[in-house]
């Protein structure tokens, strides 16, 4: 049977990605979010926060790129260690039954192998990083392989996956200085509160699935006080976004660009419409442009 995957899923069949690569790249390329970036974005802005907070030009343009790099790789791994571990509900969850390891496009001997080849290449990046960068970078697997367990564990797995998107915010920061401070601290506490945010919203696509399979996440917990729940975690994290500006000596252009990043998601949380799945997709890839405006306000404030 030939599946419409855009039919129930936010999966993409006709990207430019697709089109360039061979077919027997795709489900690979699947595998990874290849086709969907907002992970890759989510998962890299702490990063860039940290970097563009701490470092000179040439240093961070280049620790920026070799951030964007890793953050392509490890965001692949860590889907394919969710997938190996979610396969079975996977296929029970209409938006996920197309997953290619749900679907049988990739067996779960060929995931395991794609997966060290990436956790190789990651390993890779880490080496050019200094030695405490490097340890700390290597730290961070311990969030990301019990990640797909949590939301079997507890009704806060988003938690578990902020503490595990936002180590870029340490780690760069660590790339640049080869220790940690406050500033960092801040940040990475400030992205937790982010991602408790953007990924109730994402979870609020499976609620209905999510009951019935037994997998549990805040969307279900909060329920209808979920928009409630939502301006909590962004207020909280933009008062440790600013905290960590003010800290690094960021002034009155930083400030103008967290009332900014402040003002898309009070937009997000006004507008949100629970119950329409492409509605909650949308709010969510938004954020990619929340983080955009706060890299932006940290280094105007630098330049100017």
């Amino acid at each position: 049977m030939t599946l419409n995957l855009d039919s129930f899923t936010d999966i993409t069949t006709d990207g430019w990605l697709e089109r360039k690569a061979p077919p027997h790249w795709h489900p690979y390329m699947r595998l990874m979010r290849l086709d969907r970036p907002i992970g890759t974005w989510l998962l890299l802005l702490p990063g860039l926060w940290s970097i563009s907070l701490s470092a000179g030009f040439w240093r961070g343009l280049w620790l920026s790129l070799l951030f964007a790099v890793g953050a392509v790789i490890m965001r692949g791994a860590g889907c394919v260690v969710n997938d190996i571990l979610d396969r079975k509900y996977d296929r029970a969850v209409e938006r996920t039954a197309a997953r290619p390891l749900a679907s049988g496009e990739v067996s779960l001997n060929q995931a395991v192998v794609f997966l060290a080849a990436l956790l190789g290449a990651g390993l890779v990046i880490l080496l050019t990083l200094n030695h405490f960068a490097f340890w700390l970078g290597v730290l961070s697997l311990a969030l990301v392989f019990p990640y797909p367990l949590m939301k079997r564990l507890t009704n806060w797995p988003q938690l578990w996956l902020g503490l595990t998107f936002n180590w870029g915010a340490l780690l760069g920061y660590a790339a640049v200085t080869g220790h940690l401070s406050i500033k960092p601290i801040l940040l990475y506490a400030g992205g937790v509160f982010w991602t408790l945010g953007y990924d109730t919203i994402y979870a609020l696509q499976d609620v209905e699935d999510d009951a019935v399979v037994g997998v549990r996440s805040t969307a279900l917990h909060f329920g209808n006080d979920t928009p409630l729940w939502l301006m909590r975690f962004y207020s909280a994290a933009l008062a440790l976004f600013a905290l960590a500006g003010l800290v690094a000596g960021l002034r009155w252009v930083f400030i103008l660009g967290i009332l900014a990043a402040g003002a898309h998601l009070a937009w997000q949380v006004r507008t949100l419409r629970m119950d329409d799945p492409a509605d909650c997709l949308a709010k969510f890839r938004s954020n990619r442009i929340f983080g955009l405006i706060l890299w932006a306000a940290i280094i105007l404030d630098r330049v100017l």
